[in-house]
């Protein structure tokens, strides 16, 4: 039997199964409203909502390990391209570029070529310091540690708050190197 071949995001994306994309945008907006009002403090919203994304993305990783039949990234280069073509199309049916690396090969920012999430929003003046979609920055943050690479991941530029495109920039701080939870007999 022939080994699968990588899926596309496209493939991928067209084989899994899906929800409601108006439910699914405005559930996440009923989500942020709520914490708004828990937290009050904007700064506190943005924690919550990457904290929320990361917990996501250490579960999300499996999955999409499992539907993408993706093999192991031999860089952080290869990575960088598999979550914008592949991951960001599985779950969110968006394909982003990745761009502006540094010298070092450790740092890059991924343009969502759009972003279903921000449908039906716009962001109060009492809400300026929001990154509204925090909770893509945490699931990238969760998925990459779970396959060994500890990374920052932060928000540089999002239309909601007037920019012209939505940039996630990641940064790899270091990879861990794998532990197996047993040891062979020698």
């Amino acid at each position: 039997m022939a080994p699968l071949a990588p899926r596309s995001g496209d493939a991928v994306f067209a084989s899994v199964e899906r929800v409601n994309a108006e439910l699914f945008t405005l559930t996440y907006g009923a989500i942020v409203r709520q914490l708004l009002t828990d937290l009050e403090e904007v700064d506190e919203v943005n924690k919550q909502l990457d904290q929320m994304g990361y917990n996501i993305g250490i579960r999300l990783i499996d999955e999409f390990l499992a539907k993408s039949n993706v093999s192991r990234c031999v860089d952080f280069k290869e990575t960088a391209e598999v979550i914008a073509k592949v991951g960001l199309k599985m779950f969110l049916g968006v394909t982003a570029s990745v761009s502006n690396w540094d010298a070092d090969g450790l740092s890059c920012s991924l343009i969502l070529e759009d972003n279903p999430l921000v449908d039906f929003v716009e962001l109060p003046d009492a809400c300026q310091g929001l990154y509204y979609c925090n909770v893509l920055a945490g699931v990238i943050r969760g998925a990459l540690e779970m396959v060994s690479m500890k990374t920052e991941v932060n928000w540089v530029r999002d239309m909601l708050r007037g920019d012209d495109a939505y940039e996630i920039r990641i940064k790899l701080l270091k990879q861990v190197p794998e532990e197996y939870p047993y040891k062979d007999d020698e």
